[in-house]
């Protein structure tokens, strides 16, 4: 038995901010994915995955029954008789492992549940992105709901704010563009939770309240304005000022051997880099005004293009 492919997604803008109001948008990421299976002799990886769904499974039976109900009792079962995720999503990357399993679930075991086909209205999209916060907080301790909502969509999601969401159109993929977005493989698992409580902590202070208002959020907002308009220029602008403040304010989050790199980037305008999801390991982000300029210049690291235009 093997469900629906379910795939990972990348927020191009939004990481930390969206926390705070800022906009963001995500996109799918069809290079990998993940789907419910069983099979008849399991390897390791597979009976983690079993191992690990048990214990969701007593964390989905206790989800207030007002927001969303679960078939539990066939999901019970079918954990019972060894279903895992199978998937090709990397776990700590930033590319959304957990909320690919989130929406396989949902979509198998829900009652009563909002498709894929219907008129997705603000108010679905929202209620969708309630559901999904709750199921996915089990993974991270506390979750948005956007990585299962873009992988459930399948679609480009662009936040406004909080409760101001909707699916959208991003500028069409041009393979003959020099402009790129890609992910830079740092080798290391970052763990979402500690990452999220660092920045909780640094929001206690007044400086790095005032710094993510009026520069990190001001420029995100612009950086997910000018993508979705074309306005390419604009575009490079705010995101080499987003990649500065992210290093003078984020270093934590970015891998010690990538601080370098990332002030060349800056320096050199031959590429900018920014977190991919909550940092500390996993991807990284990468735009550039000249995709060959770039590889060249990352040749030691491993380095995938996500979108040309």
């Amino acid at each position: 038995m093997k469900g629906p492919l379910f795939y990972s997604k990348i927020l191009l803008f939004g990481e930390y901010g969206i926390i705070k109001d800022s906009k963001g948008l995500s996109i799918p990421y069809n290079f990998y994915n993940g789907a419910l299976k069983v099979e008849e002799n399991p390897s390791e990886t597979a009976i983690e995955s079993n191992a690990s769904l048990k214990n969701y499974v007593d964390y989905l039976a206790n989800i207030n029954d007002d927001l969303v109900r679960f078939d539990i009792n066939t999901l019970r079962q079918d954990v019972a008789g060894g279903m895992y995720f199978d998937s090709s999503i990397p776990q700590g990357y930033g590319v959304g492992s957990s909320g690919a399993l989130v929406a396989a679930i949902y979509d198998k075991y829900a009652f009563d549940k909002i498709t894929v086909l219907e008129n997705l209205t603000r108010e679905k999209l929202l209620k969708l992105k309630e559901v999904f916060s709750a199921m996915e907080s089990f993974f991270h301790g506390k979750s948005s709901g956007l990585d299962p909502l873009n992988s459930y969509l399948s679609i480009p999601i662009l936040i406004k704010s909080k409760d101001n969401i909707e699916a959208t159109g991003i500028p069409s993929q041009n393979n003959e563009g020099k402009n790129a977005v890609f992910l830079i493989d740092s080798g290391i698992i970052g763990e979402t939770a500690p990452m999220v409580s660092l920045f909780m902590e640094n929001m206690k202070q007044e400086g790095f309240r005032s710094m993510l208002k009026n520069q990190f959020i001001k420029h995100t907002d612009a950086c997910v304005d000018d993508f979705l308009s074309g306005n390419i220029k604009s575009l490079f602008t705010n995101t080499k000022q987003l990649s500065k403040i992210v290093l003078n304010h984020f270093k934590p989050m970015i891998p010690q051997q990538f601080h370098e790199l990332w002030k060349k980037g800056i320096e050199t305008n031959e590429y900018y880099l920014k977190l991919c999801g909550s940092g500390g390991g996993g991807y990284i982000l990468g735009f550039t005004e000249d995709i060959d300029r770039a590889k060249a210049s990352l040749k030691d690291y491993k380095l995938e293009v996500v979108y040309n235009f």
